[in-house]
């Protein structure tokens, strides 16, 4: 049996963002990927978008770590040439009875400590977008979008500088972790460690189960599908604009990529599966309609027949239809009893923006658990 220091499972953009800080922090570290390549679900089917974390509610991880992250995003952004366009987001109300409530996100913006929200009047809006509709809007500046597969392969070139590795094509299979011990199955061999990071996104409650058995602490995964239509033809518009939050996502908004164009999405589609293995990610060219219908709130002149099918993600929820969303969770020994290990579960947007900052949470808890 191998006996290595630190294995982060897991090679989305937080795994990666982890095994690079314990790299730096001096941890030999190997990543597992089951996939041929890194970064191949939630990570590579988001919208790509800095988020700037005003929906969050105050002191939670997500909002301190989104906060931190977009701080931290566009600095390394900078440091290692990595493309982004710092565009804004424009957050749109369509109606005068949400007036209020774009103002409550002002608020809640301004005591999560974000870069100040800009208030924008239907007049203003009609110089700076003249084919949106909206009574008022709120300007976050420091919204931006990114490559995201170039965020990651720079995470990868730092962590291999820093003398880690990933081994993609090898899932964990199972293995035990307790107090004693770290022991990973993979097929064919076993390797023990010091430190067991499970970044397994979609997969990470049943790899927490296989690994330390049915405990109450592991949360049940649900999985809501978001799916993205994109726009043929000219795309008007230059910020990203997003209707008012609904109860499992953001609303079907528009983004742009770094070329300029644009697709809209995503909406939540409630899966009934309840194991990540064998989820459907094609898109159902019939949902256009509620996309058209959607759209046409904030944007009456959108042609007809000028959608077309993208691509689709699936969030890892921690709650089902109908309940409020749920923080990340970290969970240490505190919760566990098996110091050195560490779960994220419920690792949805704004886990891109988050990354840098989950990396450093991450890393400040397990190198003080002792190991």
């Amino acid at each position: 049996m191998d006996k290595l220091d630190a294995v982060v499972i897991g090679a989305g953009v937080v795994g990666l963002a982890i095994a690079r800080a314990l790299a730096l922090a001096g941890r030999e570290v190997l990543v597992l990927e089951k996939n041929p390549r890194f970064g191949e679900e939630t990570s590579a089917r988001n919208s790509e978008v800095i988020h700037a974390g005003l929906y969050y509610p105050q002191g939670s991880l997500k909002a301190r770590t989104c906060v931190k992250g977009n701080r931290l995003l566009y600095a390394y952004c900078d440091e290692k040439g990595i493309a982004y366009q710092q565009c804004g987001k424009l957050l749109v109300a369509t109606a005068r009875e949400q007036l209020d409530q774009l103002k409550a996100l002002q608020i809640k913006a301004q005591v999560n400590g974000c870069v100040p929200l800009e208030w924008r009047s239907k007049q203003e809006l009609a110089e700076i977008e003249p084919e949106l509709q909206a009574e008022a809007a709120l300007l976050s500046p420091s919204t931006g979008i990114l490559d995201s597969h170039g965020l990651m392969l720079a995470l990868l070139t730092d962590l291999e500088a820093a003398g880690g590795q990933l081994v993609t094509a090898n899932a964990v299979t199972g293995g035990r972790l307790t107090a004693e011990s770290k022991v990973l199955e993979l097929d064919g061999f076993s390797i023990a460690a010091n430190l067991v990071v499970n970044a397994a996104g979609l997969q990470a409650p049943e790899l927490a189960r296989c690994l330390q058995g049915d405990q109450p602490w592991i949360p049940r995964p649900y999985f809501a599908k978001g799916n993205y239509f994109s726009l043929s033809g000219k795309n008007p518009f230059k910020h990203l604009i997003y209707p008012l939050p609904e109860a499992a996502g953001l609303g079907i908004h528009l983004t742009l990529d770094l070329q300029g164009r644009a697709r809209f999405g995503p909406d939540v589609e409630w899966l009934e599966a309840q194991k990540a293995a064998g989820l459907d990610f094609s898109v159902d060219p019939q949902r256009q309609t509620s996309f058209v219908e959607a759209i046409r709130y904030y944007w009456p002149g959108l042609p007809a027949d000028a959608l077309q099918p993208d691509y689709s993600g699936i969030r890892p929820k921690l709650g089902p239809p109908g309940s409020e969303a749920k923080d990340f969770q970290l969970l240490t020994a505190a919760q566990h009893a098996c110091p050195g290990v560490l779960h994220l579960f419920g690792i949805e947007s704004p886990g891109l923006t988050a990354s840098l900052a989950l990396a450093d949470e991450a890393t400040q808890q397990l190198l003080t658990s002792g190991v």
